[in-house]
C-alpha cells in the first residue's frame, strides 16, 4: 500500500504564501509523476500542478507565476511553493502520484487533503 501524508495548509492573508507538503511511503520501486489538485466547494477537482521526471512541469493557467511545484526524490516528496495568494486559491488541496510498487503492478494514490484559506 501508498501512504501520502499532506501538510503545510491553514489561513492565510490575500497576497501571503504557504508552502504544501506531501510525504510518500510504502512499498514503492519508482514514482513517475506527482501533482497537486485542489478542490472549492461546490466546484470540480482540478489539476493545480503537476511534476514528472525532476523538471517536466504543467501548471494550470490561475497559478503560472505565482505557485511552483517541487519533488525530492530521496525523501519521495513533493512541494507546493504557493506567492501571492488570492481568496479564489481557497480549497482543499490534494496530492496525488502515479508510479510502480515492486511487483511491477503500477498505482495511483491520493492524499487526504489539506485546507488553505485565503482571506483577510
Amino acid at each position: 500500500q501508498v501512504q501520502l501524508v499532506e501538510s503545510g495548509g491553514g489561513l492565510v492573508q490575500p497576497g501571503g504564501s504557504l508552502t504544501l507538503s506531501c510525504a510518500v511511503s510504502g512499498s514503492i520501486f519508482s514514482i513517475y509523476s506527482m501533482g497537486w489538485y485542489r478542490q472549492a466547494p461546490g466546484n470540480e477537482r482540478e489539476l493545480v500542478a503537476h511534476i514528472t521526471g525532476n523538471i517536466a512541469t504543467r501548471y494550470s493557467d490561475s497559478v503560472k507565476g505565482r505557485f511552483t511545484i517541487s519533488r525530492d526524490n530521496a525523501k519521495n516528496s513533493v512541494y507546493l511553493q504557493m506567492n501571492s495568494l488570492k481568496p479564489e486559491d481557497t480549497a482543499v488541496y490534494y496530492c496525488n502520484v502515479h508510479g510502480t510498487y515492486y511487483s511491477g503492478i503500477p498505482f495511483e494514490a491520493w492524499g487526504q487533503g489539506t485546507q488553505v484559506t485565503v482571506s483577510s
